[in-house]
């Protein structure tokens, strides 16, 4: 096991604002919302009969604040996990690599499993993967540096990809494959 070096928790920090820079947008919306709804709430039990029907349409605003603000969350719930997990552990295995096909609890979208084994063959951890056809049935020996939330970030010193080597302003084009 080794920690997490500087560098690396860095990218991640650096993806965790990129996300929040994007979740802001939907907070600022849940926040005005929520002084909409309750100004209508207010107004609409202030005696004045103009104002009767507006306490009617405070629901809804109070409503979408709700669900912009879940938004928000969701938004930052991945990264903050991200973040949470660079205070565990990266493992460092010298055993094995194997990837395997679909089985029957492989959920629709996911094309395999790859795995870190331990010089014994015993399975360290596996990670399902995402793609168009099978993976192939396949051991090879390599050493591995991994985490259990990221998964297998270098092979025989080489980046898989997990981890990225940088992460540009805010997320920009940080989904296109390497």
């Amino acid at each position: 096991m080794r920690p997490w070096r500087s560098d690396e928790r860095r990218i991640i920090v650096r993806g965790l604002f990129g996300r929040a820079a994007i979740a802001i947008e939907p907070a600022i919306v849940a926040v005005l919302f929520s002084a909409f709804g309750l100004r209508l709430l207010r107004l609409g039990t202030d005696g004045n009969p103009d104002h009767g029907g507006l306490q009617l349409l405070a629901p809804i605003f109070l409503l979408g604040a709700a669900m912009f603000a879940v938004y928000a969350i969701l938004l930052l719930a991945a990264p903050f996990r991200a973040l949470r997990e660079t205070f565990q552990p990266i493992f460092v295995v010298d055993g094995y690599v194997r990837t395997r096909g679909r089985d029957d609890f492989s959920q629709r979208g996911f094309n395999g499993y790859v795995a870190v084994l331990l010089h014994d063959h015993r399975v360290a951890c596996e990670w399902p993967t995402v793609g168009v056809g099978d993976l192939p049935n396949r051991t090879d020996a390599a050493h591995m540096e991994f985490s259990e939330y990221g998964g297998i970030h270098t092979i025989d010193g080489r980046p898989t990809g997990v981890l990225p080597a940088a992460f540009s302003n805010i997320g920009v084009r940080s989904n296109e494959p390497p």
